[in-house]
């Protein structure tokens, strides 16, 4: 004779809520990683970043050290991107428009998380489509996986139906001191006034 089903108490139904609330908030963080950057182990002074060789869009050379002595913004994407980085450019040509002689000693980088795709030619009209002050960076897979993983960014090939794939990434920007010191992020969809502030902080221009 089978053994009766075991009845769900006012105990197991709290165990199943608590377990289900932390699921769910689990998978609320790992979106908000991916998608709009918001690593939560990285902190404000840290070091990031590794020692690279890449190409930038005209073909040159490219260092980490192309990240210091000018404050820098720094986004992660591709493009192929069908919105988060079309958007992201395109906000980042009006917050440097916007800013001005404030901004002038802000320079601007877009690494191609996908460099078996995003060639220097690729790279040079699709950001100078949205701005002449970001200059896109690629190069070798390996190397790009290399800075990917030391700048704490989320990237992942994700096929499509039709035998493609596109690409998972992290959509903030990070914001770099003239010495190379991570100071934080303007994240997807953070409002004109807050990133605006930020990048004066960044400049060195606010009160």
């Amino acid at each position: 004779m089978a053994e009766p089903m075991p009845r769900l108490g006012r105990k197991t139904g709290i165990g199943a809520a608590i377990a289900a609330l932390i699921l769910l908030s689990i998978g609320f963080l790992g979106w908000q990683y991916a998608v709009q950057g918001t690593d939560q182990s990285l902190t404000a002074g840290m070091k990031l970043g590794t020692d690279f060789t890449l190409v930038d869009h005209n073909g040159a050379p490219v260092t980490q050290a192309a990240f210091e002595g000018r404050p820098t913004l720094l986004y992660f994407g591709f493009t192929r991107c069908p919105e988060v980085c079309p958007t992201t450019l395109y906000e980042m040509a009006g917050w440097l428009d916007a800013l001005g002689e404030e901004g002038r000693e802000l320079q601007a980088f877009f690494i191609s998380v996908d460099p078996e795709r995003d060639t220097p030619e690729i790279m040079k009209g699709y950001s100078e489509a949205f701005t002449d002050r970001v200059i896109g960076i690629t190069g070798d897979p390996d190397e790009i996986a290399r800075v990917v993983a030391a700048w704490h960014v989320y990237a992942a090939k994700v096929p499509t139906e039709d035998g493609d794939y596109t690409m998972d990434h992290t959509a903030s920007v990070f914001l770099i001191d003239r010495d190379g010191v991570f100071k934080g992020t303007i994240a997807y969809g953070e409002s004109a006034e807050t990133a605006m502030a930020k990048l004066r902080r960044l400049a060195g221009t606010s009160g």
